[in-house]
């Protein structure tokens, strides 16, 4: 298995991967949140390649000392074999590198299963209340 950056020519692979494991809101904001985060840093877009084939993909950002990473996916019948935990730990060298002291992350109240594969990676569940808006264009 290969973990790498990723290439302009990955993008279908992973929105099918985002598709197939629910990830996907609309083709138009995956495609603009993608392309700000190239744009602001590509090389915490990461995939993971299986003979040749893109399986998985993880996207990180960081702001000062503190890292979040988001919309981690694999193919639903590659799950289970490390390459999520490959991914992140990937991710987690280059926030080191850049001198990050924490990542969070946030998973959605309706996936509840993913939480064992993150308390594996060392994560915790904090005491936040997550509030969002969304501002009109």
């Amino acid at each position: 298995m290969l973990i790498r950056s990723f290439r302009l020519g990955d993008y279908s692979a992973i929105t099918r991967i985002w598709n197939e494991t629910g990830l996907e809101e609309t083709d138009s904001e995956s495609f603009d949140a993608l392309a700000k985060q190239l744009a602001w840093d590509s090389d915490l877009v990461m995939v993971a390649e299986l003979d040749g084939e893109v399986v998985g993909v993880v996207v990180g950002t960081v702001d000062g000392t503190r890292a979040y990473f988001y919309r981690l996916a694999v193919l639903p019948g590659k799950q289970g074999t490390g390459i999520g935990r490959s991914l992140v730990e990937a991710l987690e060298k280059r926030f080191k590198q850049r001198g990050v002291n924490r990542v969070l992350i946030m998973v959605n109240q309706d996936k509840p299963e993913v939480l064992p594969f993150y308390h594996s990676l060392g994560y915790k569940v904090q005491k936040y209340i997550t509030l969002s808006k969304k501002l009109s264009s």
